[in-house]
C-alpha cells in the first residue's frame, strides 16, 4: 500500500466518485442499446458529459473542510528509528550499457 495520507474531505470524496459514475453509466447506455428500445448509444453520449458535469460542480460546490494536501510534507518517521545512509555512487548493472 502507499504511504501517502488519503484525503478525507467531502470535495475529494465527491472527486473520487468520478471513474465509477463515468463507468457505470457507459455501461448502461450500452445495456439500453442492446435492449433495442431505440435508444442509441451514438446519441445518447451527452449523458456521459452531463454525468461529469455534475460530478465536477458537486465537487467544486464541497467543503474542503479537513482537506489533506498532496504537498503536505510526508510525517517524520519515530524518534529512534535508524536512517539508511545515503549512497554517493551510482548504482550499475552488469552489461549495461554494452
Amino acid at each position: 500500500m502507499s504511504d501517502r495520507a488519503r484525503c478525507n474531505c467531502r470535495r475529494c470524496t465527491v472527486r473520487s466518485l468520478m471513474g465509477p459514475a463515468v463507468v457505470i453509466t457507459v455501461g448502461v447506455l450500452f445495456l439500453l442499446e442492446q435492449t433495442r428500445s431505440g435508444f442509441s448509444f451514438g446519441q445518447s453520449w451527452p449523458i456521459i458529459l452531463v454525468v461529469i458535469g455534475v460530478i465536477s460542480l458537486a465537487s467544486a460546490l464541497s467543503p474542503m473542510d479537513g482537506h489533506i494536501s498532496a504537498s503536505a510534507a510526508p510525517p517524520a518517521p519515530p524518534a529512534g528509528t535508524p536512517v539508511p545512509p545515503a549512497s554517493s555512487a551510482p548504482e550499475t548493472f552488469p552489461r549495461q550499457g554494452q
